[in-house]
C-alpha cells in the first residue's frame, strides 16, 4: 500500500496517482495552487482522489458547488469498500458537506484528528468548517488532537496558531506562529495568523514590516492565500496613513488575481469599504467589482458571504440589485431551520438590513439593524479582522447620526487598544471636537 506525503496509508489504483494526491495533501495544508492538481487524476477510480476532487469543488463556495462535487464523492462512495477506515470517514465526511450536514462533518473531521493526527488535510477541512460557525474553540481544540503525532510539520504550527488566535491567546499565537515560521520560512497561514496578533496588538509598524519582509514567498498560493494577505498589509497600511500604498495593493495585488472568486471578490469588497471610511478616494473601482458580484445569483453558501456582496452591490450603485439580494437573503433565511436558521434569520437579516441602511445613508436604521446583529456577529463566521468591517460601519452610522456618546463609547477602547493607528487618531479627534471637548481633541495630533 502506498502512503501519502504525511505518512498516511492510501488506497490508489495505481503509481500514476500519488504526485497528484501529494499535491492536494500538502498543497491544500500549504495554501499552494498546486491543490488543484488533484484534477489531473479525476479519472483514478481511487475512493480518496474522488473525494479530494468533491472537496476541491465545493471550495467554489457557490450555489452549484455540490451539484458540481457530487458525481466525485458518489464515485468515491461506491469504491469505499477498499478503502482504508481513515480514507472511509473522509469520505463521508466530504459527503455530509455535500449534503449540507455539517454538524455530522465536523464530528466526522474530530473524530479523524483523534484516530488519524496525521491527517492534516482532514484537519484543516475541519477548521474550515468551524470556522465558518464562529466555533474558534472547536478549531484549537481540533488543532490540539494533532500535536503529539504531527509536530514536525509547519504547517500544523500554522493552524494551531490561527485557532489561538481567534480565541485571543495571542502569546500562544505568536509562539506557535514564529515556530511554524522557523520551521519554514514560506509558511503563508503562519504569516497570516502572525498578522492578526500583530493587528490586535496595535504593533502596526511591527506588522506591516513583518509582512513586507515575507511578501517574496508568497509564490505558487492559491488565490484567497496571496489576496488575502495582501488584504491584511493593506490594513497596516490604511492605519499607518499610506493611502496611496493600499490603493496599490488593491490594484495589483487584492484584485485581479482570480475575480470570480467568493473570497477575492470579500477581500476587495471589505478593503474598498474601509478605505472610504478612512476618507480614502477610490475612484470607480466599486465599478468593476459590483459587475463581477451582480453575477452571484443569490448564492447563500455563507452569511458571511452573502452581507459583503450584498454591501459591494450597493456601493456599487447597482441599488436595484442590491434589493434583490436583500430579499432573497430574507427569503433563504426564512427556508433554514434549526441553528443554521437562527443564524440566518436573527444575525445575517438584521446585519444585512443595516449595511444596506448604510449605503444609502439611512442611518437610524444602520444604527437599529447592525447594533441588533453585533452582539451575535461571530455566529456567521469570519475572522475578528474581518468582521470588524462591520463594526467600522456601525461605528461610522452612530457618528453620521448623531449618537455621539454612544460613537465615543465604542472609539475610545479601540484608541487606547491602537496607539498607532492615524486612521483612529483622526476619527477620534472630530470625535471629541463634534462632542465639545476641544482639548480632548488635541490630544491625538
Amino acid at each position: 500500500m502506498w502512503t501519502d506525503a504525511l505518512g498516511n496509508p492510501v488506497t490508489l489504483e495505481g503509481a500514476s496517482s500519488r504526485a497528484a494526491l501529494d499535491d492536494f495533501v500538502e498543497g491544500f495544508i500549504a495554501s499552494e495552487a498546486r491543490a488543484a492538481n488533484i484534477l489531473q487524476a479525476q479519472e483514478d477510480a481511487s475512493p480518496l482522489v474522488q473525494a479530494y476532487c468533491a472537496a476541491l469543488h465545493m471550495f467554489a463556495e457557490t450555489g452549484d458547488a455540490p451539484a458540481s462535487a457530487r458525481p466525485f464523492i458518489e464515485r468515491a462512495q461506491a469504491q469505499a469498500g477498499r478503502a482504508t477506515l481513515r480514507e472511509r470517514r473522509f469520505i463521508a465526511a466530504v459527503a455530509a458537506w455535500v449534503a449540507g450536514d455539517l454538524d455530522r462533518a465536523i464530528v466526522l473531521h474530530e473524530e479523524q484528528a483523534i484516530e488519524h493526527p496525521r491527517d492534516l488535510a482532514s484537519l484543516k477541512l475541519g477548521q474550515y468548517h468551524l470556522f465558518n460557525r464562529g466555533d474558534s474553540p472547536g478549531m484549537l481544540r481540533l488543532a490540539l488532537h494533532a500535536v503529539p503525532a504531527a509536530a514536525d510539520v509547519p504547517y500544523l504550527h500554522g493552524m494551531l496558531a490561527f485557532a489561538w488566535e481567534q480565541c485571543h491567546f495571542l502569546a500562544e499565537a505568536e509562539a506557535a506562529a514564529r515556530q511554524a515560521i522557523a520551521m519554514r520560512r514560506k509558511e503563508p497561514w503562519a504569516h497570516h495568523a502572525l498578522a492578526h496578533v500583530l493587528l490586535t496588538h496595535g504593533r502596526l509598524a511591527e506588522g506591516h514590516a513583518f509582512l513586507q519582509d515575507v511578501s517574496a514567498t508568497w509564490t505558487g498560493l492559491n488565490s484567497f492565500m496571496v489576496t488575502h494577505n495582501w488584504w491584511h498589509q493593506a490594513l497596516f497600511a490604511l492605519d499607518l496613513d499610506r493611502a496611496d500604498e493600499v490603493l496599490s495593493i488593491y490594484d495589483h495585488h487584492v484584485w485581479g488575481e482570480v475575480k470570480e472568486y467568493s473570497q477575492d471578490q470579500v477581500n476587495a469588497v471589505s478593503l474598498l469599504a474601509r478605505a472610504e471610511l478612512a476618507g480614502v478616494d477610490v475612484g470607480g473601482r466599486w465599478q468593476d467589482l459590483g459587475d463581477h458580484l451582480a453575477r452571484r445569483a443569490h448564492d447563500h453558501v455563507l452569511p458571511f458571504l452573502d452581507l459583503q456582496y450584498l454591501y459591494g452591490l450597493a456601493r456599487a450603485g447597482r441599488m436595484e440589485a442590491a434589493q434583490e439580494w436583500m430579499a432573497s437573503i430574507e427569503q433563504h433565511a426564512l427556508r433554514q431551520q434549526g441553528a443554521a436558521g437562527t443564524v440566518w434569520q436573527r444575525v445575517c437579516v438584521p446585519a444585512a438590513r443595516g449595511l444596506l441602511a448604510h449605503a444609502t445613508g439611512e442611518w437610524k436604521t444602520a444604527v437599529e439593524a447592525l447594533g441588533h446583529a453585533m452582539p451575535r456577529l461571530v455566529e456567521i463566521g469570519g475572522s475578528h479582522a474581518q468582521r470588524d468591517l462591520f463594526a467600522q460601519l456601525h461605528l461610522d452610522a452612530l457618528i453620521r447620526g448623531g449618537h455621539l456618546s454612544g460613537a465615543q463609547n465604542l472609539l475610545q477602547p479601540l484608541l487606547a487598544a491602537q496607539p498607532e493607528s492615524r486612521r483612529l487618531k483622526r476619527q477620534g479627534a472630530r470625535l471629541y471636537a463634534a462632542l465639545g471637548l476641544p482639548s480632548v481633541a488635541a490630544y491625538f495630533f
